[in-house]
């Protein structure tokens, strides 16, 4: 038997629609309390800030807080979503369930899985961000026929995310683990990345660093778009994502295959 190439690039082509059938399949069976867990915690910000802080706060870039925090709240939802997925259900499905191990005695690959599992993540991250924008247009927050490219920018910031935690997942030993990938690298990202409050506001050398993160180029497209604008540097902010998400996904399946086929 020949010993697996562990960096080889991934080429998972189309077979991964099985894994991502499978989780979907496993997921319907609990849908609704499953949208209605992500949609709580976002909604309770935004409500909960928009309209208490926000009552005390003049119009933030224009506009009322509870609309400038709407945006962020969308992103920073599909954020979260992307992350415990690819995070605490990918590990359980590898480590605990030993599901991948089962998945790997058939004709399927270690790339099938990893890609199924991203999908995933990133359609199951695009439920909750959805869920989120249809709050946002039901509240008269945004009625611009631009905030419907936010789909798309969704579903990118779920892949981007879920390819990214990933890497955790691949590393982990436990779930204790994950615990430090929220605590050092999510939170404050989602403190610095203009989420709650304008980039801008903050030291100069901390608002240079933040504008390399990845929630800071989602909300860079959510943000405007919501608000009936064409984002700046739109291309810029895309490619970005598209790069963050395909050089993690490379490095998830390398260290992924190091842990499971070394």
């Amino acid at each position: 038997m020949s010993t697996p190439n562990l960096y080889a690039i991934p080429r998972p082509g189309l077979r991964w629609l099985p894994v991502w059938r499978r989780n979907f399949l496993v997921w319907r069976k609990l849908a609704i309390p499953s949208v209605l867990g992500n949609l709580a915690d976002p909604l309770i910000y935004m409500l909960g800030l928009g309209y208490g802080l926000g009552g005390m706060l003049p119009q933030m870039n224009g506009v009322s807080y509870v609309a400038f925090l709407a945006a962020g709240t969308v992103v920073a939802s599909t954020m979260n979503a992307a992350t415990f997925e690819a995070l605490y259900s990918s590990f359980s499905r590898m480590h605990v369930q030993k599901t991948w191990d089962a998945i790997l005695n058939t004709p399927l690959s270690l790339d099938h899985v990893l890609a199924g599992e991203l999908v995933w993540a990133a359609s199951k991250s695009l439920l909750s961000g959805l869920a989120i924008l249809v709050v946002i247009f039901a509240l008269g927050l945004t009625t611009s026929p631009l905030a419907l490219w936010a789909i798309p920018v969704i579903f990118l910031t779920g892949m981007t995310f879920a390819a990214m935690g990933l890497i955790v997942c691949a590393l982990a030993p436990s779930y204790d683990f994950f615990m430090y990938y929220f605590t050092l690298f999510i939170t404050p990202m989602l403190l610095v990345s203009g989420v709650f409050f304008p980039a801008d506001q903050l030291p100069a050398v901390v608002h240079a660093v933040a504008s390399w993160l990845p929630l800071a180029h989602a909300v860079g497209l959510a943000r405007p778009l919501l608000l009936g604008q064409v984002p700046e540097n739109a291309l810029m902010h895309v490619s970005a994502l598209l790069a963050i998400a395909l050089v993690a996904f490379y490095i998830a399946s390398a260290l992924t295959r190091r842990r499971l086929l070394k």
